[in-house]
Parts: structure tokens; C-alpha cells; sequence
């Protein structure tokens, strides 16, 4: 399966700075979804080995079109290439690598974060899914996780609650949340605002939010 999704330009802000969260040298998971593209953004001379939970370490970039590879395929089920020195290997050798704790960081996308850092992107009610599949461990056992999401869910309401009504992927795993309009950290168990969009002001940065969300001392740049 190509890939063949248009990004908004949305899309394309949140994947611009979560690159900036990469560090060189890192082993990084990628969720299905929006952080597949990850790859497509990072920074000039940062190298990173990408791991895919179906079994590869060395994925590349997506496949933008043309004739791909049906046998190279990310978690999602797209596409992708692999770089030079990769390796593939089975299920087993693949959560080995998740459970042993060599992820330096996981890239997720989120349907709902709670104030404490607590994930759940699995289940919709109502709606069909094959199952959580190996986000739980992911989640638990990387040594930081990250979420790549909009602030806003289809209907208009924000994704970032103080207490998830989802079913939970993992308690307390977020580290840092991407959003077009802002970063979120969490400190001392909960989640703080350490960035903001230059096109956003704090008021839209935390609009809709139902919890007190402590603003972090001297805000971080938003691009590098």
C-alpha cells in the first residue's frame, strides 16, 4: 500500500516541531498514523534508527507513490523503505527490543491525554478495532513518549482532558504532547505548557481545556 494521504497544513506544523524533539543517535518507534511521516521531517544531520513494532530497525521514509515494495510495510500497514544496515526480524525479536527498554523514544498519535500524562488512543466506543494490539507495552516501556495529535478532535472538542473517558492505553506515559498550537511536558506528574506556537496566544494554546494547566518559567522556542 502507497502512501497517498494529503497532510493539511496542520498536520505538517505538529510533524515540523515534534522533529525538533529528535535527538541524533536515538532509536525511535513509530505509532501508526501521523507519526509515520516523522521520518519526512527531521532536521538535517540528525540520523536516527527507526523501529517498527512488526518487525524492522533502519525504516525510512514512507513511499509517496509509484511501485512499492508490498513486502516492506510499516506498523499501519503502509509502504515504507528501509536504509542502509537494516534489519528485519519476527514479533518475538521486535517486543524483545519494546519490553527490554532500548526505545529511546516512542512516537504516538492520542484520541484523548490526561492532565496526569495518561494516554488512550486504542478504542472509540461504538467503533470497530482490532484490538490495542502492542501500544500498551510501548507505551510502558519506552524511556520517553511522545504525542503527536491536533488539539481539537472532529467534533471540536479538545483532546487534552483532565481525566480520560477512553479506555487507557498506558497511565502516566506521556512525557511531551505535540500540538499544532502549542508543547506540553510533563513535570511532577502532570502535564505544563513549555511552548507555544508564535501563530497561537496562551488563551488558544489552552482553549477548551477543563483543568488549571501551569505555564512553564521562561517558554521554549518553537522552532530551533
Amino acid at each position: 500500500m502507497s502512501f497517498n494521504r494529503k497532510l493539511s497544513e496542520q498536520d505538517e506544523i505538529i510533524l515540523k516541531r515534534a522533529a525538533l524533539e529528535v535527538s541524533d543517535g536515538q532509536t525511535v518507534n513509530l505509532g501508526i498514523g501521523l507519526p509515520t511521516l516523522l521520518p519526512v521531517y527531521l532536521p538535517k544531520g540528525v540520523r536516527v534508527m527507526f523501529h517498527s513494532e512488526n518487525g524492522f530497525l533502519g525504516m525510512g521514509k514512507p513511499v509517496p507513490g509509484g511501485t512499492p515494495d508490498d513486502n516492506v510495510i510499516d506498523a499501519g500497514g503502509r509502504s515504507c523503505q528501509l536504509v542502509p544496515g537494516a534489519s528485519c526480524f519476527d514479533s518475538v525479536l521486535s517486543f524483545t527490543i519494546v519490553r527490554s527498554g532500548r526505545l529511546d523514544l516512542v512516537v504516538l498519535g492520542a484520541f484523548e491525554v490526561s492532565s496526569a500524562g495518561d494516554l488512550a488512543n486504542w478504542m472509540i466506543p461504538g467503533k470497530l478495532t482490532p484490538g490495542m494490539g502492542g501500544g500498551m507495552e510501548i507505551a510502558q516501556k519506552a524511556k520517553r513518549v511522545m504525542i503527536v495529535t491536533s488539539h481539537m478532535d472532529k467534533q471540536g472538542r479538545p483532546k487534552i482532558v483532565k481525566k480520560c473517558s477512553l479506555p487507557l492505553t498506558a497511565p502516566g506515559c506521556v512525557d511531551t504532547l505535540v500540538t499544532e498550537r502549542a508543547v506540553f511536558r510533563r513535570r511532577d506528574g502532570r502535564l505544563m505548557l513549555s511552548s507555544i506556537n508564535p501563530g497561537h496566544t496562551l488563551k488558544s494554546a489552552l482553549e477548551g481545556l477543563d483543568f488549571d494547566v501551569p505555564v512553564q518559567d521562561g517558554l521554549e522556542a518553537w522552532a530551533a
